[in-house]
């Protein structure tokens, strides 16, 4: 008799299955707290945490489903709102942290063109700003001494031979004169030398350039040899911006990209440039690049040293564009929700292009007129998982 039975059992639900495909779904009813959604219960009651009405959800139950279902109530606290897709325009942008930096054709050495002992210093500070023409250090040298008393020498000896024909002094002063100049002395300072006669006495030197100190090399004292740094100078007018560029990024880097720098701690302008140097050298203990920016810096507001951000920018294309936060990602897919029903919701895998700040891009996955979820997304997400499993969730997104 329980052979008969168990016989009948199993046509019954040979034929139940052949009425049902996989593919067709039940509904099953549960009750849930909208407060505490840990709390699930098979009939209505109070919740036993919060003690609020348990709301009634009906869900649908496949073993190949990628929905979800959820009530008025749970889109609502949710905040989950939908957008029907058509074409916008985004711009490929890439953010670049950056360093603002001297402007190295801009810098200046001042260096000692003969030996000699440092007397004084005009400035004594990293910092300071330098006028152009102004004093920077006085030197004193006896070799340089020596070739003013020769100078003053043969200007004496033209004067007691002028009348002689045989004697020319002029080339022999020409070529003093230029090694003085050579050395360092300026036309004020020879014609000074020719009136007070005094060549024993240091010597004055002044920069050609203006700039702000950023070395010194030397103390007052300290004696230099020829060719020696006494301070370096720096024209802050133009800075660089210099972007670390990871080496997977490389690739994105495009030289005629419009590049736009701010400077976010202390100013909200922005600064449109271009690129003009991608270093070719790869950093290996951080895998790094640099590229550089020049930004215009005529009120010394910006100082070297300075965080900064580089946003390069390409073309504007027309594509399908959700917000970043619309698209759940992991380390293998991203996918998106759209709208499947009434309060009914399924996982759509796609594929993502260019990305702004606040913008992605989607190739492939989803079509124009499609219903995505756009907020909310990842409370769609959790509610999937808390009913079906994570393990679920990774079956549906593989197949």
């Amino acid at each position: 008799m329980k052979q008969v039975a168990y016989l009948f059992l199993y046509v019954f639900s040979l034929i139940s299955c052949s009425d049902n495909p996989k593919n067709i779904q039940r509904e099953n009813t549960y009750y849930t707290c909208s407060m505490d959604p840990q709390v699930i219960s098979n009939k209505p009651g109070k919740c036993p945490i919060c003690k609020m009405e348990l709301t009634k959800i009906n869900r649908l139950i496949s073993t190949n489903t990628n929905e979800v279902q959820l009530s008025e109530q749970q889109i609502q606290l949710g905040n989950i709102s939908t957008k029907t897709l058509g074409l916008n325009s985004i711009t490929d942008q890439l953010k670049l942290s950056a360093t603002l930096n001297f402007d190295q054709t801009k810098t200046i050495s001042i260096n000692s063109r003969i030996m000699g002992r440092v007397e004084k210093l005009f400035h004594k500070s990293i910092g300071e700003f330098v006028t152009a023409n102004t004093p920077v250090y006085e030197l004193y040298s006896e070799e340089l001494n020596n070739a003013k008393q020769e100078y003053l020498l043969l200007i004496a000896k033209k004067k007691l031979f002028e009348k002689e024909d045989f004697v020319s002094f002029d080339e022999l002063l020409r070529n003093a004169k230029n090694k003085l100049i050579l050395w360092g002395l300026n036309e004020n300072q020879i014609r000074e030398l020719e009136k007070n006669k005094k060549a024993n006495q240091p010597s004055t030197f002044y920069s050609s350039k203006s700039g702000y100190i950023t070395s010194l090399n030397v103390l007052e004292g300290e004696y230099v040899a020829e060719g020696g740094t006494i301070m370096q100078l720096a024209d802050l007018s133009i800075l660089w911006a210099e972007a670390k560029v990871y080496t997977y990024e490389l690739s994105e880097i495009d030289k005629n990209k419009k590049a736009i720098v701010s400077v976010p701690d202390i100013s909200e302008k922005e600064f449109v440039g271009s690129i003009e140097f991608v270093n070719p050298e790869i950093y290996t203990d951080s895998r790094i690049n640099l590229i550089r920016v020049s930004i215009p810096n005529t009120k010394n507001e910006f100082k070297p040293g300075m965080a900064a951000v580089v946003m390069l920018t390409s073309a504007t294309k027309n594509s399908i564009i959700l917000p970043i936060d619309a698209v759940i990602r992991d380390s293998k897919v991203s996918k998106v929700w759209i709208l499947s029903g009434k309060n009914r919701f399924k996982s759509v895998e796609v594929i993502t292009g260019i990305e702004s700040e606040s913008s992605v891009e989607i190739i492939e996955g989803l079509n124009i007129n499609d219903i995505v979820v756009v907020s909310g997304a990842y409370l769609i997400n959790s509610e999937f998982i808390f009913k079906y499993g994570v393990k679920s969730q990774m079956i549906h997104e593989h197949k």
